[in-house]
């Protein structure tokens, strides 16, 4: 399915906004506290250019299922909080060891290692301490309770912890499919599918919708990685992380060829997309962020 020029150029000013949005909320709640080099850590990760995808399904979602994003709009910068969290995490020497990330030197690098560290799990707590305060406009103690064991199941043991242990393990090894599969649908995936369902979970939706959003976000994550994996081979700096970081790992794109991983890429999207058949149009939005996924090259 191809996006339309008019259709892209709506879904291109829905994301400004809601970037935007979730931008301003991100100043307004992540806080500066007592440990200045900390601090100083968390803005240079959390507000280095991104394209908040995570927070943006979270708000889209919300707005598909009850035109009201913005009572999302604390949990979808929770979402945020954890994923930039993660990605201080993935680039450390112990891990990754990467030294670009958003276009910038990575949070080691800039801060050291032990600060980074810091800077992760602050962000990590104040993600949890956030859904745990409640917010005028947002849902009761006892949904946000829900949304808190949803986040850390996304991020624990059987979600991206599981899929990062997976991915050390596996480095410079070939790996079949499944185990590949396994990896991403943990590491990318899992907090993809928590963003669309802490969105719908926030906006008070009904179980069948809460289930056809997850499944939409699911394979839409996964598409999300294919499209990753396709990028560090084909992509150059502008995409503003390590080209090629990969390489010493089984990918989607080792694993399938060029025009494989393409494919696979689409499939996924398409799956994602029919998910959607019970919203009819209001869902147009969810539909046009799916296929904007699979055809962004950076």
């Amino acid at each position: 399915m191809r996006v339309s020029g008019a259709a892209a150029s709506g879904l291109q000013a829905t994301l400004e906004l809601r970037r935007g949005q979730v931008e301003a909320a991100l100043r307004r709640t992540v806080g500066s506290g007592r440990a200045p080099r900390v601090s100083a850590a968390i803005e240079d990760s959390l507000f280095a250019p991104a394209k908040r995808l995570r927070p943006i399904l979270a708000l889209l979602v919300a707005d598909v299922l009850r035109g009201e994003p913005e009572s999302v709009l604390p949990a979808a910068c929770a979402i945020e909080m954890v994923h930039t969290a993660s990605l201080i995490l993935d680039d450390l020497p112990s891990m990754d060891d990467a030294a670009l990330r958003r276009g910038r030197p990575t949070c080691h690098v800039v801060h050291g290692e032990a600060t980074a560290i810091l800077a992760a799990f602050a962000l990590l707590n104040r993600a949890f301490e956030l859904l745990g305060e409640g917010w005028t406009g947002g849902p009761d103690a006892s949904v946000r309770s829900g949304l808190m064991r949803d986040l850390a199941a996304a991020i624990g043991l059987d979600g991206m912890i599981a899929g990062q242990a997976k991915d050390l393990e596996m480095t410079e090894k070939v790996i079949d499919f499944p185990t590949l599969e396994f990896i991403h649908s943990r590491k990318t995936g899992a907090l993809f599918t928590a963003s669309a369902e802490l969105g719908a979970a926030a906006a008070r939706a009904r179980p069948a919708e809460r289930h056809a959003v997850a499944a939409y976000a699911k394979n839409l994550g996964l598409a999300f990685q294919v499209v990753d994996d396709l990028i560090d081979v084909t992509g150059d700096a502008g995409a503003g992380k390590d080209v090629g970081q990969d390489l010493k790992k089984t990918t989607f794109v080792s694993f399938s060829g060029v025009a494989g991983a393409q494919q696979l890429a689409r499939e996924l999207v398409a799956a994602s997309i029919e998910s959607l058949r019970e919203f009819g149009p209001k869902a147009d939005p969810l539909r046009e962020l799916a296929n904007y996924v699979v055809t962004r090259t950076k």
